[in-house]
């Protein structure tokens, strides 16, 4: 697993909670922020934006994900995950595989909630014997 910064972590949590702040969440109620770190060390968040009609919604990771690609970054190098609960929030399966196409199998995953890190992974014990774009090459 490429190590993340104590540093580092704590940038992508405070990026994660701010984000997760401004969730679009009226149906769920379930607010949720991410924050990637991009190959150049910056910082890119997002948060989920619900909609009426539910398929349309919008996942925090993958906004995450193209707030870095619009900012010129080409490769996530860690991502932060925050929600609220009992549970670990976790990025769906739709996200997990956004993260591929990004992101190698050693890249950090961390779950937190507004307090601290709960759980950490990497992007392959999530998305194992993964499709990525060296499949296509």
């Amino acid at each position: 697993m490429t190590a993340l910064t104590t540093q580092q972590v704590e940038q992508l949590h405070t990026a994660a909670r701010a984000a997760q702040a401004r969730a679009h969440a009226p149906y769920s109620r379930f607010r949720v922020g991410a924050a990637v770190l991009d190959e150049s060390g910056r910082i890119h968040a997002g948060c989920n934006v619900e909609n009426a009609a539910y398929p349309l919604g919008m996942c925090a990771e993958a906004l995450a994900i193209a707030t870095m690609v619009r900012e010129g970054g080409r490769s996530v190098r860690g991502l932060l995950v925050v929600g609220e609960g009992e549970h670990l929030v976790t990025p769906c399966g739709g996200c997990r595989q956004r993260l591929r196409e990004f992101a190698s199998d050693a890249t950090p995953v961390l779950v937190a909630d507004l307090e601290r890190v709960r759980a950490q992974f990497t992007l392959g014990e999530l998305l194992p014997a993964s499709f990525g774009p060296e499949n296509l090459a």
